[in-house]
């Protein structure tokens, strides 16, 4: 079972009831100088969104369609506002993102961190997009940020699977870059590359091709396998629909079974740890692959996305847990950590000192219709990066890692458990354990054998209480 650790959590809520200052979002683009400290941008205060939802007989009535059309329009309004801020970020303390470490005191090492940021997938609240099924919804302003950041966590994985973690997206830094008088740009380095198998080289247009196909994965429609719609409708297994909060356990377990049910990435897979122990027997079972999923195309490899949600403390962060969060995120295997603060969650990438470096999804943008070609990717990525105290850091989150088959394993495995029981340390409680053998041999039930039990309803006579940052659902 592990050692004694922190609790088994299962999810403080994504949403927003009672935000306590000045929630602070992206935008798509900012320009002017990028050098320190750049210029940020931040919704105004906010107030509860109260739950949504469907009528016990499924069909909405005509006074919950107008109710819900009026949430929409006022949630696209609330969270599409902006007021300037500016964000400073330390010059002498390297930056810290997603396994790799930048020293922002120079032009260049800035330059790389930017470049990389904003490389990564930006998912946020969308608009106007084709309505959820059975709802009026056509926007999740004010209740979707868990789904959102669970979305770029997975799509950090797809990256790292997909295209490589020295993939940079060639327009990262585009509108950062002032033209010459002549209108053409500066060189750069060459943008868009992969670490791509010994005695081949990617076509750019094929690796553009493959980052535009993930963020069509992505996409607020029906039809996309990661996509807003498909997160709810796995969602109602766990007892969620749209218009709810969901916690960053239960949006691992909706992530591991929309990549399951997903052809499109059969050589990928997502392992959920159980009493926030890792079973390597587990991991490296789904890594080999079994008769249940096809195999995966050619030149690819498989590979397994690892999320463990965990929860670090009571009301709040323990701050003996800090240390080894920033360790986690130094690890080249880590695509982040699904989190926020309470009621209100964000998707780390990275630290610098004592705060956490996040994207934030709480911006609303209009609906893109990834089907059209060469549809615009500016507003999925952003240029922005914000910090946030590790003090404020919700105790409840999901970490996630990324290793394909064979020595990558290995490495994962051996430094997880270098970061979690450090020598000097060997009595400090680690946040989760890696154990040999599967859940099975600890009397556990296989991961995925039944799906989770839906909350209980209340009690006669009394009201749902809305979800706390201490109060778990367990799978």
């Amino acid at each position: 079972m592990g050692v004694p650790g922190p609790q088994v959590p299962q999810g403080h809520s994504g949403g927003h009831g009672g935000i306590s200052g000045a929630a602070v979002t992206h935008v798509p683009r900012h320009h002017g100088d990028p050098s320190l400290p750049l210029t940020f941008f931040a919704p105004p205060p906010r107030t509860p969104l109260p739950p949504g939802g469907v009528a016990a007989s499924g069909v909405w009535p005509e006074g919950a369609r107008v109710r819900g059309r009026f949430l929409s329009a006022w949630n696209s309004v609330r969270y599409g506002w902006t007021v300037r801020t500016k964000t400073h970020f330390s010059k002498l303390s390297p930056l810290h993102l997603l396994g790799r470490a930048y020293c922002p005191a120079a032009a260049e090492e800035l330059e790389r961190f930017q470049r990389d940021f904003s490389s990564r997938l930006w998912l946020t609240y969308r608009r106007e997009f084709p309505a959820l099924e059975g709802t009026p919804w056509t926007t999740d302003c004010g209740w979707g940020c868990m789904l959102r950041s669970a979305q770029m966590l997975l799509a950090q994985g797809l990256i790292l699977h997909l295209l490589g973690r020295d993939w940079t997206w060639p327009e990262a830094l585009l509108e950062l870059e002032p033209e010459p008088v002549t209108g053409s740009r500066r060189p750069r380095d060459p943008p868009g590359r992969t670490r791509d198998p010994p005695g081949r080289t990617r076509d750019p247009r094929e690796t553009e091709q493959r980052h535009r196909t993930i963020v069509a994965w992505f996409a607020d429609h029906p039809r996309a396998p990661f996509g807003i719609h498909r997160l709810v409708e796995l969602g109602r297994n766990a007892g969620k629909k749209a218009g709810d909060w969901y916690g960053p356990s239960i949006v691992a377990h909706i992530l591991r079974r929309a990549v399951e049910t997903c052809p499109e990435t059969s050589g990928l897979s997502v392992y959920v740890s159980q009493d926030c122990t890792v079973y390597k027997g587990d991991v490296a079972g789904l890594v080999q692959g079994d008769a249940e999923r096809t195999a995966p195309e050619p030149g690819q490899r498989r590979a397994v996305v690892v999320l463990v949600p965990v929860r670090l403390g009571g009301e709040s962060l323990n701050p003996v847990y800090v240390d080894c969060v920033k360790e986690l995120l130094k690890l080249k295997s880590c695509v982040g950590i699904i989190g926020g603060k309470p009621r209100h969650s964000l998707y780390f990438v990275g630290f610098q000192d004592d705060f956490l470096l996040y994207l934030d999804p709480h911006y609303c943008q209009p609906f893109v219709d990834t089907s059209r070609e060469n549809f615009p990717l500016q507003s999925f990525h952003c240029g922005s990066p914000r910090k946030m105290a590790f003090g404020k850091m919700d105790p409840s989150c999901t970490i996630g890692f990324y290793a394909a088959g064979g020595p990558d394993l290995e490495e994962l495995c051996s430094d997880l458990t270098r970061v979690l029981t450090p020598p000097l340390a060997p009595e400090r409680y680690p946040i989760f354990t890696v154990a040999e053998g599967q859940a099975r041999d600890h009397g556990l039930e296989p991961l995925g054998s039944r799906p989770p039990p839906p909350p209980p309803p209340p009690r006669a006579g009394k009201r749902p209480k809305k979800p706390g940052a201490d109060e778990f659902v367990f799978l």
